[in-house]
């Protein structure tokens, strides 16, 4: 078994993609997938499950569709590939929620930054870090890489990559 960390995107994000998470812990309970934990209620699951990245991927789509009707974009990630997303965290001093991780499944192309002031972005290797030095909620910059991908802040990724220890 692997501890896998699915991201779903979109969820619960200004009144969009409403999930429930003791619903979505209970269905995904029911599918075989095991240690079923979730964080905050913004799509964060952490689990045990076998090592096919695509069979845990229909797992979650077919239980999350049958449960509500629908299913947002998930990003599977293992708990070691959290582990070494924060390790590589190119802002380790700071704030941890000033620096966002936008994961994407696929090639990273940060491409043309817009509305840039004081932001940072580097890309990493399956995920863009953005550093928001005077805040995320102030901020206009465009992250072309961020419309395919979903972002949670450091301090979430470290919560997750932790978990998902607990599991292995």
């Amino acid at each position: 078994m692997t501890a896998w960390v699915a991201l779903l995107r979109a969820v619960n994000v200004g009144g969009t993609g409403k999930i429930e998470m003791a619903r979505l812990r209970e269905a995904l309970g029911k599918t075989g997938l095991e240690q079923v934990r979730t964080y905050i209620a913004s799509g964060n699951v952490v689990f045990a499950g076998p090592d096919d990245v695509e069979g845990v991927r229909k797992v979650l789509t077919d239980a999350i569709t049958g449960e509500f009707g629908g299913c947002p974009e998930i990003i599977l990630r293992t708990g070691e590939d959290m582990a070494r997303v924060l390790a590589r965290n190119p802002f380790p001093d700071a704030a941890g929620n000033q620096v966002i991780v936008v994961f994407v499944d696929g090639p990273i192309e940060v491409g043309e930054l817009r509305h840039q002031k004081d932001e940072q972005v580097v890309a990493g290797e399956s995920e863009v870090f953005v550093h928001y030095p005077s805040g995320q909620g102030q901020s206009k910059l465009v992250v072309p890489a961020a419309k395919h991908g979903t972002g949670r802040n450091i301090n979430t990724v470290a919560k997750l990559a932790a978990m998902a220890a607990e599991i292995a």
